[in-house]
């Protein structure tokens, strides 16, 4: 009988590959540091994911969407950008006769919640929680892990699904390109005075970024980055004074802004692994991909990650009876490399671009938003935000 395959981290990206390849028949085993009750149960952590259609239907083909509440789910119609104190704006729909929305936000909690419940469900997914990686050995046959308890436990396939910041990652030998910005993004829920009609807005103004998404009528979540020490002091304001704040650095543009959660703040780091791969080994998720949040596609790339490892496993095991054949894994550090790159790169370059409050930076940001405004460009970028990797 083939070993099992052992996943590291039971965040959304080792959820959903736990269940993927619990559906196609393999046994896995999910190793996870938090107690499984604070991952029954995950609370708010201000987070609103934007999810694109793919990835809607992968979670419908996980079990998973269906758990989540319809009201918790919120229609994101059309994305705007601006830039400054400029009143030019470029926006970005479906375009499409067949949908008339970008896609849907979701609570981080609430797909956490699901993927576990649907997780949960799966008789050959084993869970060992409250217990974290320590060691990792592998050779041409099995991979093998020491946990902070003791225990060991052979695969016939690792995978590193634990964040950005990946210990995994480390203990496999494989570098990653890590960028920290110096800067922390903040994120709560808001009240509103004027309704936001389904419209995510992205606003690049001196010395902040902000962003303003669509939930309920008149409720939203706010976004704002900002220098790491500004962060911390906006962060430890009170309800009231926050409301206040963020009513002005908003300029007001949807009226009063009345904090309803308290904001959660988020150091900025972005990562790229030089590999996605090793011997028995693989990496997914932010392990693999850490991206910057302003094109908000990290966990859209993340699930459209597994389930390309996914087919990539069942292929193997049709071919070799082998999960963690090389073959299998050079596919898919192939493959995702080539749907992550160049949106990675792009993401950096956009940042780079619009935080750059420099005269020059700014006239060229803005000629950009000129120029994306024409229909083909347009068109291009609606369709990157609505399918994803």
């Amino acid at each position: 009988m083939t070993n099992p395959v052992l996943i590291g981290g039971a965040g959304p990206a080792g959820l959903a590959l736990a269940i993927g390849l619990a559906k196609a028949g393999l046994e896995v085993v999910l190793i996870e540091p938090q107690d499984k009750h604070r991952l029954a149960e995950p609370v708010f952590d201000g987070r609103e994911i934007a999810l694109t259609h793919s990835s809607i239907a992968a979670l419908r083909r996980l079990g998973a969407w269906d758990k989540i509440p319809a009201e918790n789910v919120f229609p994101l119609v059309e994305a705007r950008v601006l830039n400054g104190k400029s009143s030019l704006a470029l926006s970005f729909d479906a375009g499409s006769a067949n949908s008339r929305q970008l896609g849907s936000l979701v609570s981080n909690c609430d797909i956490r919640r699901a993927l576990f419940a649907t997780a949960s469900e799966q008789r050959n997914i084993r869970l060992l929680d409250d217990v974290r990686i320590e060691a990792v050995r592998t050779n041409p046959h099995q991979a093998q892990v020491t946990l902070s308890d003791g225990s060991e436990h052979c695969g016939s396939l690792l995978v590193a699904a634990d964040s950005r910041f990946s210990s995994i990652r480390g203990l496999l030998g494989i570098s990653a390109r890590m960028n920290r910005l110096g800067k922390s993004m903040l994120v709560g829920r808001v009240k509103i005075e004027e309704d936001h009609g389904g419209i995510a807005t992205e606003w690049f103004d001196n010395g902040q970024t902000l962003a303003l998404l669509p939930l309920a009528p008149k409720q939203a979540s706010a976004v704002v980055t900002l220098p790491d020490g500004e962060a911390t002091r906006l962060a430890a304001l009170d309800t009231v004074a926050l409301g206040q704040e963020l009513t002005r650095r908003f300029d007001r543009r949807f009226g009063a802004m009345r904090a309803i959660t308290s904001l959660h703040c988020y150091p900025l780091t972005t990562t790229y692994a030089h590999r996605f791969m090793a011997e028995r080994a693989a990496l997914i998720g932010d392990a693999a991909v850490g991206m910057h949040p302003v094109t908000a596609h990290g966990f859209n790339l993340g699930l459209a990650g597994t389930e390309r490892l996914v087919r990539l496993v069942r292929s193997g095991i049709a071919k070799t009876g082998d999960p963690g054949h090389p073959i299998v894994l050079k596919r898919f550090q192939a493959g995702h490399r080539s749907a992550t790159w160049p949106l990675y790169a792009a993401t950096n370059a956009i940042v780079g671009l619009y935080t750059d409050d420099r005269l020059p930076g700014r006239i060229v940001r803005q000629l950009g938003i000129r120029t994306a405004r024409l229909a083909p460009a347009r068109k291009a970028v609606s369709r990157m935000l609505m399918q994803g990797a």
